[in-house]
């Protein structure tokens, strides 16, 4: 099956495959660590993740390359307001965007590199454009790229640039203007601030620079895909589009995903609205990892997401509905052979979640064949309808939904936990739910000899200690459901 997906570039729908024939080839804008990451950031990794497990279900071989952008603007600022070097200032906050990926279980890149560590290889492209006249160096020591030698620019965003002022020049890593200026390659800096002597001048990349000299050198001068949030279409992609075309002269990237930014409650997401949310503030408040994951990727990657605490209580719930399916499927004493009306819902569900995927990354309706699959199967269950070879089927669509959704194996744990710890170790333990901390007192053992005494005092028929069993549990955040295929349990 191959994947057709919106190229931002085409503005059509196009097939996704390796020009090689072989490994696709993929760069995606990674972070710039200056501080902890939100929940807008993390929608853009996450539907970058999507993109590559669904890859890899169709069979394609994926190598992926992402930035850590430890050198611009906004890190300089704030480590000079902590008084330290940046060597000294982003290691925390890169280890903290890797624990937060790790947590929503986003799979690492294949590569993944630092900008500070390719700064010959950003020398290099700005000697070339300097040679191609597409490049020039400033009285005090900075180097531009000269836009009027692109006349391609803007080929991306669509923007009309009609009224662009020949000449005029922009410093700033990022910039929000409808205008195209000349921008920044290389920015001259004075001793004392982070900067490298080099053959072009002492000085530090800007930030358009450094995507495009570590897209390149890890994956060719041209390669298939190139993804980021849609707030870097422009300046920055069309930027890198500009500069790495014009020292080239061949099509950077053949294909681009834009991810849409998302609102929560309805508005754009800011400190001063008082809706900023970064995944360890979700973390503490109770919710799982699963189902911040499941959230940011039901709505599909060019739709906008309307991100509410109703909606993360109606993943949790969702989650819920997949796990109990599935311990179901597994534990239940089901007779050999198979049902007609079983099989064809698992075969229908399986064609309906590929179709959706291969469709431009459909998450809501690949989300809602499989769930139409569960409704279908908790019925047959509980009509003694279901058979061996029913279960398997269901099991393997489960497995395929779990190869790209990432949800339905528990590691919830883990994310909670290690949030908890930071937080202590930050002084912001007073912002945990109380219910959390003491859900988190019991281990995952011990919770399981809690139940064990509570199910021997069952056998014995000694239901007031049961009772006062499940009520203890209860008052640490652990809820416990007992069916008739056994007793399970889940933390708040």
């Amino acid at each position: 099956m191959t994947l057709r997906l919106f190229n931002t570039l085409s503005g059509q729908l196009d097939e996704v495959v390796p020009a090689d024939g072989a490994e696709l080839r993929m760069y995606a804008c990674g972070p710039t660590v200056y501080d902890y990451g939100h929940i807008g950031n993390f929608r853009t990794f996450l539907q970058v993740d999507l993109l590559r497990r669904t890859l890899r279900l169709f069979g394609t071989r994926v190598r992926h390359v992402m930035n850590i952008t430890d050198v611009d603007d906004k890190i300089i600022r704030n480590a000079a307001a902590a008084g330290v070097p940046i060597s000294e200032y982003t290691p925390r906050f890169e280890q903290a965007f890797l624990d937060d990926l790790a947590s929503l279980a986003v799979e690492r890149p294949e590569i993944l590199t630092r900008a500070t560590e390719h700064i010959p290889q950003m020398v290099s492209l700005v000697e070339r454009l300097a040679a191609r006249n597409a490049a020039y160096r400033t009285d005090d020591g900075n180097w531009y790229f000269r836009l009027s030698a692109f006349p391609e620019y803007g080929k991306l965003s669509k923007k009309d640039l009609d009224g662009m002022t020949d000449g005029a020049r922009v410093d700033v890593d990022e910039y929000e203007r409808d205008s195209a200026r000349d921008f920044a390659l290389w920015k001259a800096t004075p001793p004392g601030e982070t900067g490298w002597e080099t053959a072009i001048g002492r000085g530090r990349p800007g930030w358009h620079l450094e995507c495009s000299a570590m897209a390149m050198e890890f994956l060719g001068e041209s390669f298939d895909l190139h993804a980021g949030g849609e707030d870097l279409m422009f300046p920055h992609h069309e930027n890198e589009i500009a500069q790495s075309e014009s020292a080239t002269g061949k099509t950077f990237a053949r294909h681009w995903f834009h991810v849409r930014f998302l609102l929560v409650n309805g508005r754009k997401m800011s400190k001063s609205e008082g809706n900023f949310f970064t995944l360890r503030d979700l973390l503490l408040r109770g919710y799982k990892a699963s189902a911040i994951r499941l959230a940011l990727i039901s709505v599909p990657y060019r739709h906008q997401l309307n991100f509410t605490f109703d909606g993360l209580d109606e993943a949790t719930s969702a989650i819920d509905r997949l796990r109990t399916f599935a311990a179901r499927l597994r534990s239940a004493d089901l007779p050999a052979g198979s049902s007609l009306a079983c099989m064809a819902a698992a075969a229908r569900a399986e064609e309906e979640f590929r179709d959706a995927l291969a469709g431009d990354l459909n998450t809501a309706e690949a989300r809602a064949a499989v769930f139409e699959m569960v409704r279908e199967g908790n019925i047959a269950l509980d009509a003694g309808q279901l058979r061996s070879n029913d279960r398997d089927a269901m099991l393997r669509v489960l497995d395929d939904f779990d190869a790209v959704f990432a949800v339905i194996a528990d590691h919830d744990a883990e994310p909670t936990r290690a949030a908890i710890e930071w937080a202590r170790a930050s002084g912001r333990l007073d912002e945990v739910a109380p219910e959390l901390l003491a859900a988190q007192t019991l281990t995952d053992a011990e919770v399981e000899a809690r139940i064990e005494e509570r199910n021997q005092a069952r056998r014995q028929r000694n239901f007031r200690r049961s009772d006062e069993i499940r009520d203890e549990l209860a008052s640490l955040g652990i809820l416990i459901e007992d069916s008739r295929d056994g007793v399970r349990w889940k933390r708040k």
